[in-house]
């Protein structure tokens, strides 16, 4: 990326830039354009898993064994209800 690309994209935008804002926005430009590089690198890098095997990282599903609270426990432990549900003060 060059000053006259800078000027160019300037000239396609209908905005004037001055030329310490060109020296800025070139530093900018060649510092996202580096960061876009970087990111292509690593998305055409092979994935961690493919040269290895793969393997199940999560935990086994086991069922609760504990019985859930019913909606009367629960609505029994709230501060005020109003029939089924659980009484709050105004929000909007």
């Amino acid at each position: 990326m060059k000053k006259e690309d800078i000027e160019r994209l300037a000239a396609l935008s209908r905005i004037e830039i001055s030329d310490e804002e060109k020296k800025g926005l070139l530093e900018d430009l060649k510092s996202i354009l580096g960061y876009v590089g970087e990111i292509r690198e690593l998305a055409d890098a092979e994935p961690p898993h493919a040269a290895g095997e793969l393997r199940n990282v999560m935990r086994d599903d086991v069922p609760y064994k504990r019985p859930l609270a019913t909606s009367e426990e629960l609505l029994a432990g709230a501060p005020e209800r109003e029939g089924d549900y659980i009484k709050v003060d105004q929000v909007l």
